[in-house]
């Protein structure tokens, strides 16, 4: 393994190895307006939420690595303490992506990348009509993380409004994960896109109290067969089945088979069990699998 002391490492070189392992980031697309009026938009990928109640966002202009200079975004908040974070996904990624050019102080992103102003109706930025959501939000704090190059500025940003484009609902008003289509970031010049395919669920083990993998017996543990994610389904099960609880799954069609041609060859058993096993995880018939596993 690979062992790195960052104080070792040049900005540009630390900003490599951290963009490319710490992903993939959700986008802030950050509008802001200074004094004069003046508009900017420019996109962040050092953003989440970290707050429900009261509803705060955080993301990070960093001083640039090449210059140690600081970005219009964070300029304009220290002047107006408002903004509107606008949620990027895949069908304006390309125009998010040329709203990131260093464009000069009062040249409008919205104007250079194509966008359409919308008015906010609480705070002075405008939106982005094009956003599937768009935050309105006040900035509560900003918190400089150092002056060296690459040092970012936390921005806390208080959500006020929330607008969400009718078409990204399901049919119980809530967002569809997989009609939003977002887009993440990545290191370099990567991103990635939150397709129906790519998209899958896991059981929060919040309302019950998994028996973790240690209740499982050792055979199963130091299994050639099942992963890790195999075993975290199996250890999320509540309790143990009892004895004729596994001794009825044996009736199962394919349970059968498997005992059927293995019988006199406890490896093979084992192993096959073993994939028979996976195959039910995969479907997300966890309880038939721990029961085959433990047979």
């Amino acid at each position: 393994m690979l062992t790195l002391k960052t104080e070792d490492l040049t900005p540009v070189q630390l900003q490599d190895y951290l963009q490319y392992a710490i992903a993939p980031r959700p986008i802030c697309f950050a509008s802001t307006v200074d004094a004069e009026g003046n508009i900017n938009l420019s996109p962040f990928s050092f953003f989440n939420m970290f707050s429900t109640k009261p509803p705060i966002c955080v993301f990070s202009p960093a001083r640039r690595v090449r210059d140690n200079t600081t970005k219009h975004t964070l300029e304009n908040v220290l002047e107006v303490k408002e903004c509107v974070i606008n949620i990027v996904n895949y069908d304006m990624v390309q125009q998010m992506s040329l709203a990131s050019t260093e464009y000069a102080k009062g040249v409008n992103e919205f104007d250079k990348a194509g966008f359409t102003m919308l008015q906010s109706e609480l705070v002075a930025p405008p939106r982005v009509a094009e956003a599937p959501v768009q935050f309105e939000c006040v900035v509560n704090q900003v918190i400089p993380l150092g002056d060296n190059h690459g040092a970012g500025n936390l921005i806390l940003a208080e959500i006020k409004l929330i607008h969400i484009n009718e078409n990204v609902l399901d049919g119980n008003g809530k967002i569809d994960q997989q009609k939003i289509d977002l887009v993440a970031r990545l290191g370099g010049d990567w991103y990635c896109r939150i397709t129906e395919s790519n998209l899958f669920k896991v059981a929060k083990p919040l309302a019950k109290l998994g028996i973790g993998v240690d209740a499982l017996p050792k055979s199963v543990r130091l299994s050639k067969v099942l992963t890790g994610n195999d075993l975290g389904m199996l250890g999320n099960i509540e309790h143990l089945p009892n004895e004729d609880e596994i001794d009825l799954v044996a009736n199962h069609p394919e349970v059968k088979e498997v005992l059927d041609a293995t019988i006199g060859d406890v490896t093979n058993r084992e192993r096959e069990l073993h994939e028979l096993a996976r195959n039910f995880l995969k479907n997300g018939d966890v309880d038939i699998a721990l029961k085959v596993v433990l047979l």
